[in-house]
Parts: structure tokens; C-alpha cells; sequence
């Protein structure tokens, strides 16, 4: 069993995280920790001593989304949808606690000006870029919450632009409470990304929270060791009537390694009854 920055979480806090865990490549085998059928063992050892009640996850392919949900467990449901123009290939799905969370209704969205058009891309990226967007009510509390959970483009500095203010956007239309999980792909303070914060509407929980389990670790470690003080680029936002407990970024390996060339981000929060 691998050690747990958060065992045990109760209500009427919730234990949310954002985790890529690294799509499944089956011609590289360079560095040799990142293949699949060596990993996703520790990804379940991780997965299943951590259990987050809601998990956003990036770069999962189908058959890796199922390997994900069957490490957390029974309980735990599963939204989201490939980002191709067929909803097939790598997707960002959410992971919830059926015991802990009551999905209400959800939807996935194109990063594009067609949002609605499944495989769609035209802010600067040419691999199509989502979001999945759920509301939940928390079955402890009846508070009820939006989860929004992305994967921003790797490659192009002006779909990052527009991705952050689509979230902003987003998150001031919204008048519920609302956690937003992703990988940026830039550091999450970063000018680039700086619309995100525009306003006051979403805050890093990161600078946010009273207690910090862990220094700020870079999260794209590339099954190396851990730096401190280097790029975090795996984000965990919320609005600020969200009370954050506290986050952490768990930089030890699972066995012999990582699970994933990033590690997790994680947080503990509690939802405001009303907002």
C-alpha cells in the first residue's frame, strides 16, 4: 500500500485531484517506466489507496479510463467522452464517488468556437481540445457544485490564451460554486494564463488554501526525481466561495517508480451550501 497525502476525508470536506495520467503509446519505449503494461499497476496502487471522491483526469483513452474506474472501486462513476470527431481516442474524464457525490447532468465541450462540434479545433491548436462539465450535489451536504475538467493545449500559446478565458468566462457565468481540474500546460501562474484569475472569479487553491501538505513540486517530473520551485503546470481553481482545507502534491514513486509522467495535484475542500 503506498503512502496518502489526505486517508481518510470526510464529510463535509471533499477530496478532489487532477492527475494526467499518461496516455498509452505502444511504439515508444524510451524511458522504459513509461510503458503501459509496467505502470498501470501502480497507477491502481495509487488510485486505489488515494480514492479522491472526484477525480479529473487527462490523456485517458478508452480502455484506459476503464482501468482507471475498476482501480477506484465499485462506487465510483465515470463521464466523458473521446475528443475526436467520432468521441472516440483520448478523452478528460471525471471520476466520482457515487457514495459521496449525486451527478446531476454533464456535458463535454470543444475548446473551439464550435463547442459544440465534437473534434473541432481553431484557437491555434491543431489536436482537438476538451472540457467535461458536470454538476454535482454533494450527498453529504445537498450542497450542489460544478466540476469542469480540461487538458489545455501543449502546443500553441493563443489556445492556451483563449482556453483560460473560455474558463473564465465559464466561471462567471456560473452561480454555483465551481472546481475546475486540468493540465495548462504552462505554469499556472504564468502570464499566459493570467486571464484565468482576471476579476477575482477563480482562485489557484494552491495560493489559496491555509495548509500546504507538500512544497510546490513541479508536476511534469518524467519519472524523475521531483523538483521543487519547478513549473506546476496541473491546476486545481475554484471560485472563491469554495473553502479550501488544504492541497498537496504527493512527489513519491509508487514501488519502483511513478504511475505517470505528472504527478498529481490534490486538495481538500468544502462546498458552500449556497453560493
Amino acid at each position: 500500500m503506498t503512502a496518502v497525502l489526505f486517508p481518510n476525508v470526510e464529510a463535509p470536506d471533499l477530496h478532489v485531484m487532477s492527475f494526467n495520467i499518461r496516455r498509452r503509446f505502444e511504439r515508444i519505449t524510451w524511458p522504459p517506466e513509461d510503458r503501459w503494461g509496467l505502470r498501470k499497476q501502480r497507477l491502481r496502487v495509487f488510485l486505489g489507496a488515494n480514492k479522491p471522491h472526484v477525480l479529473g483526469s487527462q490523456e485517458a483513452l478508452p480502455d484506459q479510463a476503464r482501468w482507471v474506474q475498476d482501480s477506484l472501486g465499485s462506487s465510483y462513476g465515470r463521464i466523458g467522452r473521446g475528443r475526436g470527431k467520432n468521441r472516440d481516442g483520448e478523452g478528460t474524464p471525471i471520476f466520482y464517488d457515487r457514495d459521496r457525490v449525486e451527478l446531476l447532468d454533464w456535458t463535454q465541450v470543444a475548446l473551439s468556437d464550435t463547442p459544440a462540434l465534437d473534434g473541432s479545433t481553431g484557437w491555434g491548436n491543431t489536436i482537438p481540445r476538451i472540457a467535461v462539465i458536470a454538476r454535482f450535489r454533494d450527498a453529504a451536504t445537498s450542497a450542489p457544485f460544478v466540476f469542469v475538467n480540461s487538458h489545455f493545449d501543449a502546443f500553441s500559446r493563443r489556445a492556451r490564451r483563449r482556453s483560460a478565458r473560455w474558463l473564465a468566462d465559464l466561471a462567471s457565468d456560473e452561480n454555483l460554486p465551481l472546481i475546475f481540474t486540468a493540465d495548462v500546460n504552462a505554469p499556472v501562474r504564468s502570464r499566459e494564463l493570467a486571464a484565468m484569475f482576471e476579476g477575482g472569479g477563480l482562485v489557484d487553491t494552491w495560493s489559496y488554501a491555509p495548509a500546504r501538505r507538500t512544497v510546490e513540486w513541479g508536476t511534469f517530473n518524467n519519472y524523475r526525481r521531483p523538483r521543487a520551485g519547478a513549473r506546476r503546470i496541473d491546476a486545481i481553481l475554484a471560485t472563491p466561495d469554495v473553502g479550501v482545507r488544504a492541497v498537496g502534491i504527493d512527489p513519491r514513486p509508487t514501488g519502483t517508480s511513478w504511475p505517470s509522467d505528472h504527478l498529481s495535484v490534490q486538495a481538500v475542500v468544502r462546498i458552500p451550501a449556497t453560493r
